[in-house]
């Protein structure tokens, strides 16, 4: 099947998009990463599940804090709000590790919430510009989601919810593999003259 031929003149976001395809695969590493820590020691305890999911939180922040500063076109500011709201949550959750599970579940779900709400809205903003907006717009969904979920019924306790949060931060990191892929792809059949 013939792909469309893009129009002449493609905005510079595109070219910018595609071209940090790889902090996308480092986000989806990172969180897979975690995920892999999480269960392979079930027997965290609150302290250890905080200190864990506070770096992750910190790494994941940083890489969309550098993102969004380096990043061409209008809209990097997002990713900017995304860094600031992950590396504010890891170094509350890293250096406040003590506090209740309930506080922890609940900085999760809210940085979950509104870094899927971003990346919903990205999704929705950049649909032509990049091949597949799916899998950063079912990320974001995914996120909102267990943020929700996490915010609302933050006395399930951290413990019992550890399977949850792997499994939720192998999906996202899953997902944004294939975005990264799939932007790699696109620039590659679009080069930049």
């Amino acid at each position: 099947m013939n792909r469309p031929v893009p129009p002449i003149g493609l905005p510079p976001i595109l070219a910018s998009l595609s071209a940090h395809w790889g902090w996308l695969i480092a986000r989806g590493v990172a969180a897979i990463l975690f995920a892999i820590l999480a269960v392979m020691m079930p027997g965290l305890t609150v302290l250890t599940l905080a200190i864990i999911w506070g770096a992750y939180a910190i790494v994941d922040g940083a890489f969309a804090l550098i993102y969004g500063a380096r990043g061409g076109g209008t809209r990097r500011w997002t990713y900017v709000i995304i860094g600031l709201i992950g590396v504010i949550a890891g170094l509350v959750a890293f250096f406040w590790p003590g506090e209740t599970a309930i506080v922890l579940v609940m900085i999760i779900g809210v940085w979950a919430f509104f870094t899927g709400i971003f990346e919903i809205v990205y999704a929705i903003q950049y649909r032509h510009a990049i091949a597949h907006p799916w899998a950063v717009g079912i990320s974001g969904l995914l996120s909102a989601t267990v943020g929700f979920f996490f915010a609302m019924f933050p006395g399930a306790g951290a413990l019992s919810l550890i399977w949850v949060i792997a499994a939720y931060a192998v999906l996202y990191g899953i997902l944004m593999i294939i975005a990264a892929f799939q932007l790699r792809r696109w620039r590659n059949e679009h080069p930049v003259k």
